[in-house]
């Protein structure tokens, strides 16, 4: 019976350090896999991030190029237009120096109904003269009157405010506009 025991002890002894290398071996194999896994995930994160890295750096260099070519275009673009311009205005000045000079005009004469002397009425002497007077140096006098006496109203400059003097000439009323005022003058000239 010793020998059985001792038998069936040295069995279980033997299962016992199978089923530990079993054991071990998993574990083995579970931390190789892990370590495997770990390896690829690095490897992986080291590709994308040199992947990225090499767009960014790609995208960087397009767009630097991109903008260095317009600026050069813009650049070149710029400076030939200057030079035609350049050339055009020394063309210019080339054509306006082969010219002859342009005859002065004679300045612009005054139409003789403007410069032909009416009579102002008793009225309207009054305040311009009693003597003939052309049309543009009668409405010139009498501005010369209106700005004297300062007639212009405060506020709104265009109207002018009639004295004892100015109102038998603007028929009685108190204020005229610049506009009227030439109307009403006209009836006051022979």
């Amino acid at each position: 019976m010793a020998a059985r025991r001792r038998k069936a002890t040295k069995r279980r002894k033997a299962t016992k350090r199978k089923a530990t290398k079993r054991k071990a071996t998993k574990r083995r194999k579970a931390t190789k896999r892990k370590a495997t896994k770990r390896r690829k995930a690095t490897k992986r994160k080291k590709t994308t991030k040199r992947r990225k890295a090499t767009k960014r750096k790609k995208t960087t260099k397009r767009r630097k190029a991109t903008k260095r070519k317009k600026t050069t275009k813009r650049r070149k673009a710029t400076k030939r237009k200057k030079a035609t311009k350049r050339k055009k205005a020394t063309k210019r000045k080339k054509a306006a120096k082969r010219k002859p000079a342009k005859k002065k005009r004679a300045k612009r004469k005054p139409s003789a109904a403007f410069m032909k002397p009416v009579q102002p009425d008793a009225a309207l002497a009054a305040v311009v003269g009693s003597n003939p007077v052309p049309r543009t140096e009668l409405t010139k006098k009498l501005w010369a009157y209106i700005k004297r006496n300062n007639l212009q109203h405060p506020t709104n400059r265009r109207n002018i405010v009639a004295d004892a003097k100015l109102k038998p000439v603007f028929g009685g009323r108190g204020v005229v506009t610049m506009f009227e005022m030439t109307k009403l003058v006209n009836k006051h000239v022979r």
